[in-house]
């Protein structure tokens, strides 16, 4: 049976978190000329509250990370990571396989989240076990 580190994975997702949440609150004017939404007020407040919410997701993971999850143990914490990375991952690639020219950065994006979903889904639909006697 394939077992499954939830705290490394809970770190990595809560690092990755993080690094994007910290790269959109600080630097909104240059995200937002990178992916080409100009240098719109308004298009720079909602990539900071976007930044304010990867802050917050990240901060809840690295808090939860110590904690046992997977199955019924933890169970909102699991699912709201599965739902957001499997929907991301969902949307990036339905605009990679429409437009396969897409930056590289998206690609990139598109094969973390689902890796993040799997992992998410495996520890939702697992129960986690402390060893598997033979």
């Amino acid at each position: 049976m394939l077992q499954i580190n939830t705290k490394l994975i809970m770190t990595l997702s809560a690092i990755t978190l993080a690094a994007i949440g910290i790269a959109l609150i600080f630097c909104p004017i240059e995200l937002a000329a990178l992916i080409g939404l100009g240098s719109s007020v308004n298009f720079q407040l909602i990539l900071q509250l976007l930044g304010a919410l990867y802050f917050g997701f990240a901060m809840l993971n690295w808090m939860a990370k110590g904690s046992i999850i997977g199955g019924i143990y933890a169970k909102p914490v699991s699912m709201a990571n599965f739902t957001h990375y499997f929907i991301g991952a969902l949307a990036l690639i339905k605009v990679l396989i429409r437009n396969h020219n897409m930056p590289y950065y998206l690609w990139i994006a598109a094969g973390i989240y689902s890796i993040f979903a799997l992992c998410f889904w495996l520890i939702f639909s697992r129960h986690p076990t402390a060893e598997v006697k033979a």
